[in-house]
């Protein structure tokens, strides 16, 4: 009853339910490849930036364990052009039991040019977005304790607010890969690009890291006049068909 009573309260507040305004971020580079989980040999983009990835954003600017980011909608800002580029890669994942093996046996090696194979991706250029998001507070650090006074959501806005004002990072943030990086600042004038809407079919929404591997959660995406509304739930576990196996996850048979 008292968890009814609450969620309604908070419905009644309007912008979704939620007590502060969104937090605006825009952010743009010149190659992105945000890669379609399903499609592991060759990497193909999804059409615009996900919200597991606009997270990874927020957090190379700013990010504590007391909290999270809630990505609530993305604005795309300049027209989907993609490109296809050919790299080396190497084939195989390094897990964290390889290198400790190899760590322990020194006539052992890795030769990255035997494990290198060439690859296609088909990526996204001259990208910008507007990433509107939320912070929540984990209830261990909103009632504090251990000589650490209360968190407060305010606290984590202010901070990241003004690290994107001066453009500070702990991290250069990336779009997809590495070498494809990400600038970031203050929201500008600039709107959103109104002539593309499209129904996307399933997105990934976020990732969760288990012991067992990654588990990836998924939401019907659509775009509506150049913006993308992400729910702050994700479709239940038996709604997308996924394969049962772990990947990348240092299980027994390493």
């Amino acid at each position: 009853m008292g968890s009814t009573t609450a969620t309604a309260r908070r419905l009644a507040r309007g912008n979704g339910g939620w007590a502060f305004p969104d937090l605006v971020v825009e952010t743009w580079g010149d190659l992105a490849c945000f890669t379609r989980p399903e499609l592991k040999s060759e990497r193909v983009s999804y059409p615009l930036i996900t919200p597991s990835a606009a997270d990874g954003v927020l957090r190379a600017v700013f990010w504590k364990p007391e909290f999270r980011y809630v990505i609530r909608r993305i604005e795309v800002l300049s027209p989907v052009r993609w490109m296809r580029i050919r790299r080396n890669e190497v084939c195989s994942v390094t897990t964290a039991s390889q290198v400790a093996s190899l760590q322990q046996d020194r006539h052992r090696h890795y030769d990255v040019e035997v494990d290198r194979d060439q690859r296609s991706t088909t990526a996204l250029r001259d990208v910008r977005y507007r990433i509107h998001a939320q912070v929540v507070v984990s209830p261990k650090a909103r009632a504090g304790g251990g000589g650490f006074p209360p968190a407060s959501e305010e606290k984590y806005r202010e901070q990241l607010r003004r690290r994107v004002e001066r453009g500070a990072c702990f991290s250069q943030p990336f779009f997809g890969c590495r070498e494809f990086t990400a600038h970031f600042g203050p929201s500008s004038s600039l709107p959103a690009h109104a002539d593309w809407t499209d129904e996307l079919g399933v997105m990934l929404h976020s990732i969760e890291y288990t012991p067992a591997g990654e588990r990836y959660r998924w939401f019907r995406a659509s775009v509506t006049e150049g913006v993308m509304h992400v729910p702050e739930q994700p479709l239940p576990d038996d709604a997308v068909a996924t394969p049962g196996a772990p990947w990348r996850a240092d299980t027994a048979g390493g």
